[in-house]
């Protein structure tokens, strides 16, 4: 006689309500196990506080950064990035944003990049949004175009060869590098060809593209990449930008590039799903991009039916001085959220701590927190947190024997 089998997969799989990182009351059980010392505290620590946009609620301000991970072939996220995801979304991120990817073949960073130019790499996508979302995570991608950074190698072979150069026979794209102007990066980078009109026409395109893949993909946030010095930013920074004509020269001309993608990416894009965008807030350098061109841009972008910029400062030219240090780009996110009150704020950098996470969205210095390397470290950081800011949340039901525990016992 065959045993009795149960549903133990659609428990473990489907049952995710609520969702892991979401503050709930803890069980007299869980309080007598030793996971709590009582009921949540109210208000919750802002950290834990859910955040709505548009039609999206989202259950945690702790969000994962998007993050190059080179593990790509012809653009397509692979089983590496399927495990990559998944983790953050058992482990209860609010929001996980999908790394840089390609919205046309050079607009890579390396040839080992994702990429979203053509509706082959949908399902691929897909399959990582729809197991994220079973774990409540709101799911977003970052869209990018490399411009003058683009056909370089991975980071992981940084330091191996003269130059950052991916060429030909490596999958690169020498011959189709291009930016604003014809200005290289630096001495190790492809000095770029200046973009016609065509080519602007056609990258702007290719980023609205690029949005109806992602809707049909299922993901829910899109963050158009326009810091960094890569071709979004190329347009904004009068460093890389010496156009004559209406793409540069003044700041209205300068944003233009930006401007006119968000409206074609809009005008696709459902009404109902986010639309973040990130920029470099600053260049660190004298006569480049400043917190008070951010400022303009963020009230622009308010206009044009963005609702989150995600500060994030550096990357447009070698000669930048930054004063690296903990939460160092934080006061541009406080700068824009204080002056343009239409839109709302993230920060990025060196955030490593529950402690600091809680402090900049307690005192209103952003509205949520990007992780990078700190999730690469700690995937289960948002649980860490709230085991630290005395929140209890829920776990994945596979992972609740895990939960730490406040004090031991056998009750």
């Amino acid at each position: 006689m065959s045993p009795t089998i149960t549903k133990s997969h659609e428990y473990y799989q489907d049952q995710v309500n609520p969702s892991p990182g979401t503050a709930i009351e803890p069980s007299a059980g869980a309080i007598a196990q030793g996971f709590a010392q009582g009921p949540n505290s109210s208000p919750l620590p802002k950290a834990f506080q859910p955040l709505t946009i548009r039609d999206y609620t989202i259950k945690n301000r702790i969000w994962v950064s998007p993050m190059c991970m080179y593990s790509s072939e012809d653009g397509y996220a692979t089983d590496f990035h399927f495990a990559h995801y998944s983790q953050y979304a058992m482990h209860g991120a609010g929001l996980i944003m999908v790394e840089a990817t390609g919205v046309l073949p050079e607009g890579r960073i390396t040839p080992n990049c994702l990429g979203i130019w053509r509706d082959e790499h949908i399902g691929n996508l897909s399959r990582i949004v729809s197991h994220a979302h079973k774990y409540g995570a709101v799911m977003g991608i970052q869209l990018g175009h490399s411009g003058r950074k683009g056909s370089t190698i991975p980071l992981h072979l940084y330091g191996t060869r003269p130059t950052l150069h991916a060429t030909d026979s490596e999958g690169g794209w020498p011959d189709n590098v291009y930016g604003p102007s014809p200005i290289a990066y630096d001495n190790q980078h492809y000095t770029p060809r200046e973009m016609t009109i065509a080519d602007i026409n056609a990258a702007q395109q290719a980023f609205a593209d690029a949005a109806v893949r992602a809707d049909q993909a299922g993901f829910d946030v899109i963050e158009l990449h326009g810091a960094h010095g890569y071709l979004i930013f190329e347009f904004l920074s009068p460093l890389s930008n010496q156009r004559t004509d209406k793409y540069g020269g003044s700041f209205d001309n300068r944003v233009r590039f930006l401007v006119e993608t968000i409206r074609k990416v809009r005008q696709v894009w459902p009404q109902e799903k986010p639309l973040f965008v990130r920029v470099s807030a600053t260049d660190w350098v004298e006569g480049g991009w400043t917190e008070d061109d951010t400022v303009a841009l963020a009230k622009v972008m308010s206009v044009e039916g963005v609702d989150l910029i995600d500060c994030s400062t550096a990357g447009n030219d070698p000669r930048q001085n930054i004063p690296v240090a903990p939460g160092f780009q934080v006061p541009f996110a406080t700068v824009v959220k204080k002056q343009v009150p239409t839109i709302l704020t993230g920060t990025v950098g060196i955030i490593t701590k529950p402690g600091q996470v809680n402090e900049i969205t307690e005192e209103g210095k952003a509205d949520v927190v990007f992780l990078g390397r700190e999730f690469l470290r700690n995937p289960s950081f948002v649980l860490s947190a709230a085991h630290e800011l005395g929140a209890y949340v829920k776990w994945a039901n596979q992972y609740e024997r895990g939960q730490v525990k406040i004090k031991h016992s056998y009750a």
